[in-house]
């Protein structure tokens, strides 16, 4: 039996109420070279059971629990060990991807074969018809420069495998650690920009997005995040890269006014600003 063309991995922690509907979405595909994997981490209400069901009656589904809670990307790096597949999608399971989403995926990056991912294109100027090839540095330069163009999460995201694997997978940023990964790849690869409505992003009260779970330390995690890829990442010079991490520094130190002034968290932005003085200056 040969290998699939895609690995699909869905990553789940107390999703019984949306999973079913995830699972659903990928086995209708109109692209059928795939295998599922679906990795629970240590859930505590019926999602593995659920999951369990489906996994039992189809052949595709290969099915997993974590005996102790990864954290979100902990979890999707592991999800990543057990693929098999050339591409690597992720679905998240409060989501839904649409029947003919994982073929379009798929034929873009087939079409680019020296590009590393394709992304569905939500920010920035759509500058041909889609799909399209983006040099790395020209991706980055949009990305920083003309209104965040590799701003997608991973629903919105088809890797090759061995691309993934070589950049160092997930690093954890909090929420914005799914970006970070972007940027590495980007930074060594051309990048694909293809239509934009391939999944649905499901609004709901449980989810961290909604929650604003750890909001207050993205304030700090995205100028972290921000400055690793300066710094080890970007074919830019000296002063461009300084010129980033400047408009970096301006939104932390924003949002550090926010905090103080308009909402009176002193604590958090005392926080926050230790952990800002702790960053080494940038070299």
């Amino acid at each position: 039996m040969s290998e699939p063309l895609i690995s699909v991995l869905i990553t789940s922690y107390n999703r019984q109420a949306f999973i079913a509907e995830a699972i659903e979405s990928v086995l209708i595909s109109t692209f059928s070279n795939f295998e599922l994997i679906i990795v629970d981490d240590n859930s505590n209400d019926d999602t593995f059971t659920i999951a369990e069901k489906y996994a039992t009656n189809d052949k595709r589904i290969r099915l997993f629990k974590n005996q102790k809670n990864l954290g979100q990307f902990g979890n999707r790096n592991k999800a990543a060990s057990y693929a098999t597949g050339k591409y690597l999608k992720y679905v998240d399971s409060d989501d839904i991807i649409y029947p003919y989403s994982l073929k379009m995926m798929v034929d873009a990056l087939e079409s680019f074969p020296e590009a590393g991912l394709a992304f569905c294109l939500t920010c920035g100027p759509c500058k041909k018809p889609l799909p399209y090839l983006i040099s790395s540095e020209e991706a980055l330069q949009q990305h920083f420069f003309e209104g965040g163009l590799l701003f997608c999460g991973p629903s919105g995201l088809l890797f090759k495998r061995e691309v993934f694997k070589s950049v160092g997978m997930f690093e954890d940023y909090g929420m914005p650690s799914d970006n970070h990964l972007t940027l590495k790849i980007a930074s060594r690869f051309s990048v694909v920009a293809i239509n934009r409505d391939l999944f649905w992003w499901r609004l709901h009260p449980q989810q961290a997005f909604s929650l604003k779970i750890g909001n207050d330390s993205n304030i700090f995690n995205n100028y972290a995040y921000t400055k690793d890829i300066v710094s080890k990442y970007l074919p830019f010079s000296d002063q461009i890269n300084n010129l980033i991490m400047t408009n970096q520094k301006k939104i932390f130190f924003s949002n550090i006014f926010r905090l103080v002034f308009k909402e009176g968290k002193l604590g958090t932005a005392f926080t926050l600003l230790s952990l800002f003085a702790k960053q080494k200056s940038l070299k």
